[in-house]
């Protein structure tokens, strides 16, 4: 009988375990290279219940509620959450047991810069990137995916109270129309008295004077990201980031309807299920409710 070569001390104990009934145990084991004691310890160990079976199971739920979107840290909040003790370090195991691998993000960004073809404006933001209320401080950018032959682009409008997706326009052009009607979405979500520091990077969309107009009509001011620094801009970044890692790049959309009907739906859950351990394990829409009724 050939040696079990090259596998695990695991695998060789269930080798042996599924033929032991048409075979003698200590030709099993000598093809296995395992001792008596060895193969004894394990095969009792595999007869005893998983004493992390719950936890597991909750690690499996929490992960698919996340469509697979969520890696070790949100993992152990939604865990927490549910009433368990438990360190990080150990949900990091257990998903690498079960296979949870976290996405990795590919970095390339579109850009929209193309000279000084308006007004640019100083970088007001500084990268302070926190705000005590919501429509104090908003970010801005777009950006873009290659369906086939064909391109998408994305203008979100994002509260940085929050992180919480304002408004947003998705075209197949990145048109001034795709920025300005993103503004105008979320110019209108404002209460009397409201005026955010609308900060961007210095794409022509926001040196036009049509941008400057919609953000001065509300008495809003602007701030411009220096040249091409996108830390200056770093939290809509780390947005974009987190949607193509958890969206795009691990899935194949055929055409841009599709992929429109996903975004719709992307940013909805972004915005009122997905969580963040910035915002205390809460997802955007919970945390301003919980910040504005306390």
């Amino acid at each position: 009988m050939a040696r079990l070569e090259g596998a695990g001390t695991t695998a060789k104990v269930h080798a042996v375990v599924s033929l032991k009934a048409e075979h003698r145990l200590d030709v099993l084991l000598e093809a296995a290279g395992l001792a008596r004691s060895t193969f004894f310890y394990h095969q009792a160990r595999l007869q005893d219940p998983d004493p992390q079976a719950e936890l597991k199971s909750a690690i499996v739920e929490a992960f698919e509620r996340s469509n697979g979107r969520y890696g070790h840290r949100r993992i152990h909040c939604e865990v927490v959450k549910a009433g368990r003790q438990v360190a990080k370090k150990t949900v990091l195991t257990l998903m690498r047991t079960l296979g949870f691998v976290c996405r990795v993000r590919r970095r390339k960004r579109f850009t929209s810069y193309r000279g000084e073809a308006g007004a640019v404006a100083a970088n007001l933001l500084d990268r302070d990137f926190d705000a005590s209320a919501p429509n104090q401080k908003w970010v801005t950018d777009v950006t873009e995916f290659r369906v086939g032959d064909r391109k998408l682009y994305l203008s979100p409008v994002m509260d940085l109270f929050d992180r919480q997706i304002i408004a947003y326009s998705i075209g197949l052009a990145p048109t001034l129309e795709l920025t300005n009607s993103s503004l105008r979405a979320a110019l209108a979500t404002l209460d009397d008295g409201q005026a955010p520091l609308v900060h961007s990077d210095q794409g022509f969309h926001y040196q036009h004077s049509s941008w400057r107009r919609l953000l001065a009509n509300a008495g809003a001011t602007q701030s411009m990201s220096r040249k091409a620094n996108c830390y200056d801009n770093a939290v809509i970044e780390n947005f974009f980031g987190h949607l193509k890692a958890e969206l795009f790049h691990h899935t194949r959309y055929l055409e841009t309807g599709a992929l429109t009907t996903a975004l719709h739906e992307y940013i909805r859950w972004y915005n009122t299920e997905r969580i963040s351990t910035k915002l205390e394990g809460l997802s955007p829409a919970q945390y301003r409710t919980q910040a504005l009724a306390a």
